[in-house]
């Protein structure tokens, strides 16, 4: 395939992902028929078929489009020259400001579960956020030993219902006490 083929080829891709995207937050997966995808991506109903195997295939790939997007974001806050809480709660507000973009808390955390089911979509944030929570958690609290996946997990869905609050409208700034304050409170639980 020629270099101009392979560009076209991702073009259309980034296109149908781009529309699917804006259509799944705007009307939600329910009620995104997938001519409408097409239609609002300028390509064809074949070109879909011969990137994604079907409508939950293409929201499957937005889903972890967003998913990565979110753990880049995190990455980027915490590579500095931070302590091991400093990182945790700069990727805490990092994780609140990437949830922030339109429309990705609706995706990551209220439609994806619904249509993915919760282990496939429990499994992308693993692979994404949670990797990064987990790695902080291990710096963090070095001791932690086989308690610390399941903390990671329970942490990772403290932070995913305080992002859901935050969109709803709550204080963000009593969402990242409380995670400062648990936080903590694992580090003093772990050093007994």
């Amino acid at each position: 395939m020629s270099r101009s083929n392979r560009e076209r080829t991702e073009q259309t891709k980034q296109a149908l992902l781009d529309a699917a995207r804006r259509l799944f937050v705007e009307k939600g997966y329910g009620d995104t028929a997938t001519p409408d995808i097409v239609a609002a991506a300028g390509v064809t109903r074949g070109a879909l078929y011969h990137h994604f195997e079907d409508k939950k295939a293409l929201f499957r790939a937005v889903v972890e489009r967003e998913a990565a997007a979110v753990a880049e974001a995190i990455e980027a806050r915490t590579s500095g020259d931070l302590t091991p809480r400093q990182a945790l709660l700069e990727g805490g507000s990092a994780y609140f400001d990437a949830l922030a973009e339109e429309g990705r808390t609706k995706l990551l955390l209220l439609e994806a579960p619904a249509v993915l089911g919760l282990r496939d979509a429990g499994v992308i944030d693993e692979e994404n956020a949670e990797a990064t929570l987990r790695r902080g958690l291990e710096a963090h609290l070095p001791g932690g030993g086989p308690v610390l996946q399941p903390i990671a997990r329970l942490l990772s869905a403290a932070f995913d219902r305080a992002a859901i609050a935050i969109a709803a409208g709550e204080e963000r700034s009593e969402y990242e006490q409380a995670i400062a304050a648990l936080v903590d409170g694992l580090s003093d639980h772990l050093a007994r």
